[in-house]
């Protein structure tokens, strides 16, 4: 993998507080019953950091862990373990000073050498973590996971147990935000040691320094709880007692729960949006959240054909899909890259905008069998069976049968369908073991590379086989040649976009929304768009 890091110029991480007050909690206004009825989608698939690859997990990550920053309301990180930071003139060096006496739930202290450990874990080739780029930044990250320099090289050492210094490869003026992020949390050696094989896979077989510890997860249930912290250094303010999180796959299951007052929370689709506008708990919102379909050239050598991917993406109608089948807020593509990603920094225009390739994202039946015909000429094929792979929730399945119809409008097109649990795709889509499938992509920062290193041809996220030199090196100019000039950055990722969608390396469908209904009385709930979304720290039920 070659220079998988978020480099550059970030877009400032937006955010918004829900059903916010400014009495942060206070006894006259708060209930004496202080617990959290929430509902997901899907189910955890490890508590472990290093191994953790979607939002929920990284979601209950953030809850239950403490790093060296948390993200405030405005999206700006806010000194957590971390007491003091100084940052040399080259912007290349950090040296943190952290906070004494913080606990893990394991009664063992947090110190520097946390952080140490779990950095050195996640990016040793051993771990095989799918998330290891995103320390590429951090001298010697990439060699080490590469397997060319020894783990001790890492960037980061600590220097006695309250006191971090860590070196980059170059300025990364966004870094304060990767460090909010859970992968960048510590780890704590004794209970990996303790647990080996097993850390992270129950709640039983972790521990925590975070506002809330996990309980009730046996690795494969669908209930589980955060339960309020007794160790947590900041304890006082985490006023809930805990939060109860039940996966409901079906938003009809999860909104006559809510209508039952079973649950706080629940999202909506389809005709439920448009029959909740008016509700005062109605929550309609945008996430930089995306899905896509892959087509995987190493299951279906016809689908290394130009023309046939072209031709598979022109089939496709975005707009009815999102507009009559999801009925649910959820936008067309204009590329991969989704709204909310950020500005051109000398016109302001959006990068969706004006990275946009109309051909890779419209909608022409006449064209994609025309350009069908003339791959399959190419090719020799005759025909396509394919099995397309999807989750089981409700929306996944209403866009896999609305393309699984549209596709087989194709001559000699055949679409089956398979729908499994989220945490088995995730397993399966790593593994490359399906020959069509529905990926989604929530960023972790509001950048266009935060989406488009997706698609390196080293990636451990491209499991589709799609490659392209011309992208790469794109991408490779814009992260290190101009890392630090913006514009001319800004204007290599626009083209690495265009490179992208012109050459049909992947096939846009629509960004996802996550219209909901939040309990008016559920207060503090800090919500962040481009990143892990909720943050339950300050959260409180209200009289």
């Amino acid at each position: 993998m070659k220079h998988k890091k978020w480099i550059g110029t970030v877009m400032v991480l937006s955010g918004l507080v829900l059903a916010g007050c400014s009495n942060n909690g206070n006894n006259k206004t708060t209930a004496s019953k202080q617990v959290l009825n929430w509902t997901e989608s899907s189910q955890i698939s490890t508590v472990d950091l290093a191994q953790a690859t979607d939002t929920l997990s990284f979601n209950v990550l953030m809850n239950t862990q403490e790093g060296l920053y948390r993200l405030n309301s405005k999206g700006t990180p806010t000194g957590a373990l971390a007491t003091k930071t100084d940052i040399s003139k080259d912007g290349k060096t950090y040296t943190i000073n952290l906070r004494q006496g913080v606990k893990w739930t394991n009664g063992d202290e947090v110190t520097a050498q946390d952080f140490v450990y779990s950095w050195r874990r996640t990016v040793d080739p051993k771990t095989a973590s799918q998330d290891a780029f995103y320390f590429y930044q951090v001298k010697n990250a990439q060699a080490i996971n590469e397997g060319k320099k020894p783990i001790n090289t890492l960037g980061i050492k600590a220097d006695g147990k309250y006191k971090l210094t860590i070196q980059l490869t170059k300025p990364v003026s966004y870094f304060k935000k990767l460090l909010a992020w859970p992968l960048f949390y510590p780890v704590n050696k004794n209970a990996v040691d303790k647990y080996g094989k097993k850390y992270g896979t129950a709640a039983k077989y972790t521990v925590s320094d975070g506002p809330y510890k996990l309980a009730d997860w046996t690795g494969s249930n669908k209930t589980w709880t955060l339960a309020r912290s007794k160790t947590y250094w900041d304890k006082k303010k985490v006023k809930l007692q805990k939060i109860n999180e039940r996966v409901t796959e079906s938003t009809t299951t999860s909104y006559n729960l809510f209508q039952a007052g079973t649950v706080d929370e629940t999202l909506l689709s389809g005709e439920q949006v448009a029959n909740n506008d008016s509700n005062k708990a109605f929550i309609k919102r945008l996430p930089t959240g995306t899905s896509r379909l892959d087509l995987n050239q190493g299951k279906i050598k016809a689908f290394k054909n130009l023309k046939i991917r072209q031709a598979f993406s022109l089939a496709i109608d975005r707009e009815q899909l999102t507009k009559d089948v999801l009925k649910d807020g959820s936008i067309a593509s204009k590329g991969f890259v989704p709204n909310g990603m950020g500005q051109n920094p000398k016109t302001g225009e959006e990068f969706q905008d004006e990275a946009y390739v109309k051909s890779g994202i419209s909608y022409n039946l006449s064209k994609a069998k025309k350009l069908l015909s003339e791959g399959f000429k190419e090719t020799g094929n005759s025909s396509i069976t394919a099995e397309l792979l999807v989750s089981d929730t409700d929306s996944s399945k209403q866009t896999a049968e609305y393309i699984q119809n549209e596709l087989q409008k194709l001559p000699g097109v055949k679409i089956t369908l398979r729908t499994v649990p989220a945490v088995q795709l995730f397993t399966k889509q790593a593994a490359k073991q399906y020959d069509l499938t529905i990926q989604t992509w929530q960023s972790v920062f509001a950048d266009p590379i935060n989406f488009l290193d997706v698609y390196e041809s080293n990636s451990s996220y491209n499991s589709q086989g799609w490659k392209n030199k011309d992208f790469d090196k794109l991408i490779d100019e814009a992260e290190n040649e101009y890392a630090n000039s913006p514009e001319k950055r800004w204007a290599k990722l626009v083209e690495a976009e265009k490179v992208l969608i012109e050459d049909q390396g992947t096939i846009p469908l629509y960004q996802s929304a996550k219209s909901q209904l939040l309990n008016p009385k559920v207060k503090n709930v800090v919500y962040n768009p481009a990143g892990v979304p909720y943050d339950w720290k300050t959260t409180y039920i209200a009289k």
